[in-house]
């Protein structure tokens, strides 16, 4: 048993060239006894995620009669709890997801300026903010667009319901793995906005992200910095294992090692290797997507924040997934009609999209859950398949229990439904009871019912 009753905000703190340093703790034991003294539930309080593919899924007949002649490698065969997962959505069985398939934008399409029917635009703000795109400034021949609020992440981060007075450090976190861009302006950069032409550029780098959550003075050498954080702390550190009981020594010392290894695995990624770059190399996103999980989950852990925003690759991605064997890039790949590529590449982002939630269940917290317990991570793209930019049957998926607000491995089928649905289950599952949820033709007062427990 611990001797002495921390606050969940105890940091542990230090100096470096006379600048304070601070750094996170996750859930001691020594916590507990303080959060269950609060009323009214967890004050630990859930964890939203949006996971971001590009370029939808593979086609088929429920896309469109173009589409007809293909198999749906999406949705499961049966309705209801306890269905059998196709190829796409096995790489995710472990974690027992549920999914609505069938659903589609609800928004209005004004018919000036032209071209706001297209799926790679419509789609997008339909699924990442319940309405549709800005009329105002719009242009389909530049695929100049914006949004008219914020996206699902910023809109979760800033209610005044979801945070309330015990706001973290960061209110959200916005990270991206591919790089590649189908344009170097708008929202083809990144899916998290505060509202019209307001951009939340996603942290790309492991290392980069290592420092802006672990908060290390700017001034020094990279890898110095990380080094010498903990160093830093350790004496804190030392303090504070005198005062606690041995489970919760141990589950310090874990951290420290944690972030050590971390640490160590950024300052091999630093060192100049000479040699000749490979031709036609492609990053290896699963192993990005593993490290950049790592990070966020040691920083939920440590309730630096409960909202977070990972755009794998982004809209109408140009990322070249040779190691799927496409020899062009995604968004070419699509519109050449490469159906079996698509479905190489399709299945590759599942991976990554599992590889982030092995990652998430792994920190698990004195009373035995995890952080998928507590969290509910929406994965989504910006229409249904990117041959003809088909906005039918928009996958939307809900992984996590959300403090068992989110029943697991629930198949839930609407063809033509509201894809607002989906939104407004994630937000009563997280507590922020709204009465509906959408804009612009996209209203509705209606959940996913057996979704939502």
């Amino acid at each position: 048993m611990s001797t002495r009753r921390l606050s969940r905000r105890t940091l542990l703190r230090g100096s470096i060239g006379g600048a304070t340093v601070a750094l996170g703790l996750p859930l001691l034991s020594a916590m507990i006894d303080e959060r269950r003294a609060h009323a009214g539930g967890d004050p630990e309080g859930p964890i939203f995620g949006l996971f971001y593919w590009a370029n939808g899924t593979p086609w088929h007949a429920g896309h469109g009669t173009l589409q007809a002649g293909y198999p749906d490698l999406w949705t499961p065969a049966q309705t209801g709890p306890g269905y059998t997962p196709g190829e796409l959505l096995s790489h995710l069985s472990a974690h027992q997801v549920s999914v609505a398939t069938g659903l589609t934008p609800h928004t209005d399409v004004p018919p000036d300026p032209p071209g706001q029917d297209d799926g790679h635009m419509r789609g997008f703000m339909v699924a990442m903010t319940g309405d549709r795109i800005r009329p105002e400034g719009f242009d389909h021949g530049s695929h100049t667009l914006t949004a008219l609020r914020p996206t699902l992440d910023q809109f979760v981060a800033k209610h005044d319901d979801f945070y309330g007075a015990s706001v973290p450090r960061f209110r959200s976190i916005v990270l991206g793995v591919s790089p590649a861009r189908f344009h170097d302006y708008g929202h083809w950069n990144a899916v998290s906005l505060n509202g019209p032409d307001s951009l939340n550029q996603p942290v790309m780098d492991p290392a980069q992200l290592y420092d802006l959550l672990f908060a290390v003075p700017a001034d020094l050498p990279a890898v110095a910095r990380r080094a010498r954080l903990l160093d830093a702390v350790m004496d804190d550190a030392h303090d504070l294992r005198a005062k606690l009981g041995s489970t919760d020594k141990a589950r310090l010392d874990e951290h420290l090692d944690h972030l050590a290894e971390i640490q160590r695995r950024l300052e091999l990624t630093s060192t100049p290797c000479e040699g000749p770059t490979p031709q036609g190399d492609t990053p290896d996103l699963l192993a990005k997507t593993q490290i950049m999980g790592n990070l966020l989950a040691v920083a939920l852990g440590c309730g630096l924040s409960r909202v977070f925003s990972f755009m794998l690759t982004s809209p109408a991605t140009t990322h070249v997934f040779s190691g799927q064997g496409a020899q062009n890039d995604m968004h070419s790949t699509c519109h050449a009609g490469e159906w079996e590529l698509v479905r190489n590449i399709t299945n590759y982002q599942m991976q990554a999209f599992a590889l982030l939630l092995d990652q998430l269940a792994a920190v698990v917290d004195p009373m035995g859950n995890s952080l998928m317990d507590r969290a509910l991570v929406f994965g989504t793209s910006e229409y249904g398949e990117g041959w003809q930019h088909s906005v039918a049957e928009m996958p939307a998926v809900f992984a996590g229990r959300c403090g068992g607000r989110i029943a697991p491995g629930v198949h839930v089928r609407e063809i033509g439904g509201n894809f607002s649905k989906a939104h407004l289950t994630i937000m009563r599952a997280i507590g922020l009871e709204l009465d509906s949820f959408g804009w612009n033709g996209g209203e509705t007062s209606e959940d996913l019912p057996d979704i939502l427990v």
